[in-house]
């Protein structure tokens, strides 16, 4: 860099969003970008250290971080776009919803005994910011561009599952050589990607327009097709040389309380994806609406679920939305229990949680109770976490009882795995403790039947996602030239 002070002379700059009294008007994205000029100043901050961490232990795809951002302070933008390109395939997905742990590895981050962090925030490289301008300066110019395979292998692979896993698996065998068909049991691809997160944080043309790339290169997608009931597993397995399933972790963590059966109780998935149906124009019934117009709304879950599910019921016109989160209230700052340069446990707030909702952490859901079918209360208690020979103990805190009176509750806790009946089934899979699918180098227990991202690991981050989809397709392509 020309200015090895920068990191010291300049501050982080966050970029804007729109307006909460605009934004919750409608689903278009809010995010507002910084200026040129000030976006060399952040690539500036970078400090050139001699292990950049931000690119090896912070991020999954392993972004070169320090290149692109010299590249982008000396005006050499087309190259930081082809920079980028060679080690993530989606990067304005993680530009736009990447949590960014290689900002929490960024060495700016180490240095906490000033008090600046507690006092400011951490002071990082703004990476995800600079990497989304980047990509999205690329399509403008036209450097985005098809890279069809110079030559055909003839081999033929299934890639059952469109989220980010698939697409990158996809991609990366189509530019190999092969060809790649990808099978979506919903009406579009995309899989969480289209349907999973709103459309304020993630604009479904940006989806479409990588798609045209991916079509271009030869990438067939099939869609409205489920796998062991429209076509048979046997099937694929006759008329493809390897399948590659890249499903997700489908089951929803549930809550099995009292009052669990009643009306308007709903996953958040199901919430999430709903509103983006509606939002794509599908004729979705009234009386099938999950709407929190005018309704007193109880998410549980205080991750980004959650937080998705809090700014959708905002946009839908809620009359009041609380969040509620069991484990405890994590500090502001730092933490001395996650030091750099590990994912640091910090209270976030998100940009959804900003325009306006009730958290409360360490409460547990003890119980619904209804009027006539449908929810009316919500009930619970406060906990408390204790340490003992290592494990984190929780227990009631007497006398903390509360209800909450609610007409809508969104149950956003997670997932557990990959759904079993039905492909994972038929195809005889072998499962790990957890009921993930068991996998050696990406290969199953099934002869020619790979897989990856959520439905191996558990529910993650869409950039490990996007790693691992990479990562299927060598094994893959090497497994290919083998038999």
């Amino acid at each position: 860099m020309n200015n090895p002070r920068a990191f010291i002379e300049q501050r982080r700059v966050e970029p804007g969003h729109r307006k909460v009294s605009e934004r919750i008007t409608d689903y278009d994205e809010i995010n507002i970008p910084l200026p040129e000029d000030l976006l060399k100043d952040q690539a500036m901050r970078c400090m050139d250290c001699g292990i950049p961490f931000c690119h090896g232990l912070g991020c999954p795809v392993h972004n070169r971080m320090p290149e692109f951002n010299e590249l982008i302070y000396n005006g050499n933008w087309k190259e930081a776009c082809k920079n980028l390109h060679s080690t993530n395939n989606f990067p304005e997905i993680t530009g736009r919803i990447c949590p960014a742990p290689c900002e929490a590895a960024c060495t700016l981050n180490m240095d906490t005994s000033s008090g600046i962090a507690d006092r400011i925030g951490p002071q990082p490289v703004l990476i995800k910011h600079i990497e989304l301008q980047i990509v999205e300066r690329g399509f403008v110019e036209g450097w985005v561009k098809p890279q069809v395979a110079p030559i055909k292998t003839n081999k033929r692979i299934a890639v059952v599952g469109s989220g980010p896993a698939g697409l990158a698996a996809a991609q990366q065998l189509a530019r190999a050589g092969h060809d790649v068909v990808v099978f979506e049991k919903a009406l579009a691809i995309g899989g969480l990607l289209r349907y999973g997160i709103p459309d304020f944080k993630l604009d479904k043309g940006i989806i479409d327009r990588r798609l045209e790339q991916m079509s271009a290169e030869g990438v067939e997608f099939q869609t409205g097709v489920i796998i062991g009931e429209d076509i048979s597993a046997k099937y694929l397995q006759r008329q493809f040389d390897a399948i590659c399933l890249t499903m997700g972790a489908g089951v929803p963590r549930n809550l099995n309380v009292t009052g669990r059966g009643l009306e308007n109780i709903h996953f958040a998935m199901d919430y999430l994806t709903q509103q983006n149906r509606i939002n794509a124009g599908e004729d979705i019934a009234d009386q099938r609406r999950i709407s929190a117009r005018g309704k007193n709304v109880v998410v549980i879950g205080g991750g980004d679920t959650g937080s998705d599910c809090v700014g959708t019921a905002i946009r839908q016109g809620a009359k009041k939305v609380h969040q509620f989160e069991i484990m405890p209230k994590p500090p502001k700052g730092t933490n001395s229990q996650t030091p750099w340069p590990l994912w640091p446990n910090i209270l976030r707030t998100s940009t959804s949680q900003e325009e306006g909702c009730e958290r409360r952490w360490c409460v547990k859901t003890k119980s619904f109770a209804g009027v006539g079918i449908k929810v009316a209360t919500v009930k619970g208690c406060e906990v408390q976490w204790t340490q003992s020979n290592g494990k984190w103990e929780m227990a009631d805190v007497p006398g903390s009882d509360f209800s909450i009176p609610t007409d809508l509750v969104l149950l956003a806790m997670g997932f557990e795995h990959v759904t079993h009946s039905g492909l994972v089934e038929s195809l005889a899979l072998d499962l790990d403790s957890r009921g993930n699918t068991s996998v050696d180098n990406f290969h199953t227990s099934t002869e020619g039947v790979f897989s990856a991202g959520d439905m191996v690991s558990g529910p993650s981050l869409v950039v490990r996602a996007i790693a691992a989809g990479r990562d299927l397709a060598g094994a893959v392509d090497n497994w290919l030239a083998r038999v």
